[in-house]
């Protein structure tokens, strides 16, 4: 199955779009372009043969050194604020399930934060679990929870630079 991935046009036929989650599906549908167009996420699609198979946001994030382990806290400057990106949204279509769709948009985003970590600074990429089988999903790409909120993961820029890198 050949996918590729591009940013959401208008072209994109959203409504036949499934992923089990209504919140994510009503976001995909209603408001993805919206949010586009107001520069607050840009969302990018999986396509394959028959269509949208999954989509991914992301947008500039900012953590504080308070929601950070301490181990790394203690080792950043003190300022208010620490430069991240956020994977907003990800879903894959019900069609694809246990395909691996799902792990193709995680490699795609953060693929896409490291290429833009080159010219604006983010230490981590955080994402947001719905529930704990999304929270385990995530642990099992590297992400860690914050100490102050499980369901809010993250992972270094630069642990996800070597394991980029590894897999070249």
């Amino acid at each position: 199955m050949a996918i590729r991935f591009e940013p959401l046009t208008r072209g994109h036929d959203r409504d036949a779009f499934t992923s089990g989650v209504q919140a994510l599906d009503d976001w995909f549908r209603t408001r993805a372009t919206q949010d586009q167009r107001r520069h607050v996420a840009q969302v990018f699609v999986a396509l394959d043969e028959q269509g949208v198979i999954g989509f991914y946001s992301l947008s500039m994030f900012t953590l504080t050194l308070e929601s950070l382990p301490e181990s790394l806290a203690r080792k950043l400057p003190r300022y208010d604020a620490i430069p991240a990106a956020l994977i907003g949204r990800l879903a894959r279509h019900e069609r694809a399930k246990g395909s691996g769709v799902g792990d193709l948009l995680v490699a795609d985003a953060v693929t896409r934060v490291l290429a833009a970590a080159e010219s604006v600074a983010a230490y981590a990429i955080v994402v947001d679990a719905k529930d704990d089988r999304g929270q385990r999903f995530y642990e099992a790409h590297g992400f860690i929870p914050l100490p102050s909120r499980p369901h809010r993961l993250f992972l270094l820029t630069e642990t996800a630079a070597a394991a980029l890198n590894a897999a070249k």
